[in-house]
């Protein structure tokens, strides 16, 4: 799916959720901000969803992650991106498109 029609189906929904489970088995809940395409590579820009009782860790924190591959039961799989040039470029991306949206704090 391209990210304009990906992004037009988010912004009809209220908040578009994803829940990712870690190496040691733990979910995470996250709000799916946005799909940047950069060089080769597409890739999700996330939010966690913090419960009102858990303790807020980093407020305004992003989770950048490479969508790497549609499974055969049509979900997706995603890796982390371990070099920081891409992921302040995809940052650097996120921020320039969203600056009317997000109050940005460098």
């Amino acid at each position: 799916m391209d990210d304009e029609k990906l992004n037009e189906e988010l912004e009809e929904m209220e908040t578009a959720s994803i829940m990712l489970t870690d190496e040691d088995g733990k979910d995470t809940m996250f709000e799916f901000l946005d799909l940047i395409k950069y060089e080769e590579n597409e890739y999700i820009v996330l939010s966690p969803i913090y419960e009102e009782d858990e303790e807020i860790e980093d407020e305004g924190h992003v989770v950048i992650l490479r969508l790497d591959e549609e499974t055969e039961d049509g979900g997706e799989t995603y890796s982390s991106v371990d070099d920081d040039s891409i992921i302040e470029a995809v940052y650097n991306i996120f921020k320039d498109k969203w600056k009317n949206k997000y109050n940005f704090i460098d």
